[in-house]
This record gives structure tokens, C-alpha cells and sequence, in this order.
């Protein structure tokens, strides 16, 4: 009977499911070999099919029991997201957002030992109806204004209604602070075609709710003074029909504090470095109707 330990990374992948995340393995060798690379067989909107070469026990019989993969998104160093997991080495994964960049990683484990993860595959899955290209326009990530300009572009096949997408660049309110002048400073369509608003999701409230009573003599506020609170910046359009490939034209968008305080960008999920050019960013999420056809903050 073999007795080998299997990483925190994976009994938490098996636990949580699709929304699993792994951390760094323990210290003991991998019983199994590690497995290929991800090879993309199929990429459609919302759909990847991939395959694998095998692992294999490592100096040992194989054993009895059987050998499960998991396909996960590399999210940082140590940092996955499980995607789904097969004992087959061919594996379908579904409700993938159009048009987004993935950095796609495969582990092996049974319940006798586990591997390394596989090399990675970065894989842009396919465009849906529409995408959305970004260019940032401040140098400067910590100053006091964000400064972009993004466009709508129709990837599809039939003509797109703008009154039926919905934009949002998602950002993280630093300090607790979510006040944010909101401005269009220019866009092809016209800035009065183009609707503004802000979202943000404070942490929840304590057990036991407001009703509960503050320690004293040191009263507590909830939550801390300076707790990031995440949310995003949307636009929605009053109308205009995009036809295939045609764009929407550039949206120049500048935000600021009302007090100008500064602001910074670098923990924003949708933010990307200035480069001088555009880039289709598959952080700011873009859909049609109620259905994700661009982006995917989590990727």
C-alpha cells in the first residue's frame, strides 16, 4: 500500500470544485510523473476541448486506483483556478468567457500521490459577438485620474445593437472610498449616447448584523477604515446597430475623486500598463443581452 501525501492544493481543489484554489505543494516527491501540456482540439466561444499526454507512477508499480487530472488557470505563482478534472485525457470545459486570455495548467493525483503541474498553455479563447479594445492614456497609474479610451468592436456574424451591451472596467476602491466623478470627454457615437454608473460590493456586515453591540470603551467600525471594496464602472449605449466587424468608434473616459485625491490603479483587475497601444483586454468584460461574450476578470 502506498503511502504518500497528497499537496493542501489538491484536497482543496477536490473540496471546492470549479471554484477551487491551489497553493504550493508540500515537500514530498511527486508519485506521478508530470503530465503534458494542454493541447488545444477545439476552441469555440464559451468552449475549449484539450488533451494530454499521461502521467505515470514514478519508480513504482502503478498503482490500482485511478489517476485523476484536473485542468486549472494559472492565476499568479502558486495561484490556480480549477477548471474542471477527468480520469480521462481529454477533457471538454464549458461556460469559458469568448475572446479571454488563459494560462491553462494540468495536474495529476490519486489517492496515493500526485505531480507536478504541466507546462503552461496560454490559449485566447474564440471571439464571441463582440470584444472590447482598450488603449490606457496614463503613464502614471498613481496619480489622481484614470484615463482610457476603449471601443466596441462586433466579432459576430450579424449586426450588433449597442442597446443590448453592457461594458464595465472593474476596479478596486482603495482606502474604502467609492466616490467617482464619472466623465466622457469624447466618443465617435457622441458622449450623450453613452450611459455611466458605478457598483461596488461592501464587505458584509458582522455576525449578528448592526443590531449587534460596539465593544466598549473603544467603539469599532465595520468594515476597517481603508478596506479595499471591489466594483466596476459601466457603460451601457441608448442605441446604434454595429455591423459585423464595424467598431463603435474610440470612447475617451476620465475619472476622478471629487476632492482629486489620488488614485491607485495597479490593483484595479482591468487595468493594464500604458503602452501606446490598443490591445483587446480581456479583464474588462463585455455582454450581449445578459450573456458574457467578452472578458473574464478571473482568468
Amino acid at each position: 500500500m502506498r503511502v504518500r501525501r497528497v499537496t493542501t492544493a489538491i484536497v482543496l481543489a477536490a473540496l471546492l470544485g470549479p471554484l477551487g484554489v491551489g497553493a504550493a505543494r508540500a515537500d514530498d516527491a511527486p508519485a506521478l510523473t508530470t503530465p503534458g501540456s494542454p493541447v488545444v482540439v477545439v476552441n469555440q466561444p464559451h468552449l475549449l476541448t484539450l488533451s494530454w499526454a499521461p502521467s505515470t507512477w514514478v519508480g513504482e508499480p502503478a498503482g490500482e486506483e485511478p489517476i485523476t487530472y484536473e485542468v486549472r488557470a494559472q492565476l499568479g505563482p502558486h495561484v490556480y483556478r480549477s477548471l474542471g478534472s477527468t480520469t480521462a485525457t481529454t477533457l471538454t470545459l464549458t461556460n469559458l468567457a469568448p475572446g479571454s486570455e488563459y494560462r491553462l495548467v494540468v495536474n495529476a493525483y490519486t489517492l496515493g500521490g500526485y505531480s507536478d503541474p504541466s507546462p503552461v498553455t496560454p490559449v485566447r479563447t474564440a471571439y464571441g459577438r463582440a470584444k472590447v479594445s482598450y488603449l490606457n492614456l496614463d503613464w502614471s497609474p498613481t496619480d489622481n485620474q484614470i484615463q482610457h479610451v476603449l471601443q466596441v468592436v462586433n466579432t459576430g456574424t450579424g449586426p450588433l445593437d449597442l442597446a443590448d451591451v453592457r461594458v464595465r472596467y472593474h476596479v478596486t476602491f482603495e482606502g474604502g472610498d467609492t466616490s467617482l466623478a464619472l466623465n466622457c470627454d469624447w466618443a465617435a457615437l457622441g458622449c450623450d449616447r453613452i450611459r455611466r454608473s458605478t457598483t461596488f460590493f461592501p464587505p458584509p456586515l458582522p455576525p449578528g448584523g448592526p443590531s449587534t453591540p460596539t465593544p466598549t470603551p473603544t467603539p469599532t467600525r465595520y468594515p476597517l477604515p481603508g478596506t479595499p471594496i471591489p466594483g466596476w464602472v459601466e457603460l451601457t449605449f441608448t442605441d446604434g446597430v454595429l455591423a459585423p466587424g464595424a467598431s463603435s468608434g474610440p470612447i475617451q473616459l476620465r475619472h476622478h475623486r471629487p476632492g482629486w485625491t489620488d488614485i491607485d490603479e495597479r490593483d484595479d483587475p482591468s487595468w493594464r500598463a500604458a503602452t501606446g497601444q490598443w490591445t483587446d483586454n480581456s479583464r474588462i468584460t463585455l455582454d450581449v443581452d445578459g450573456v458574457r461574450e467578452f472578458g473574464d476578470t478571473f482568468a
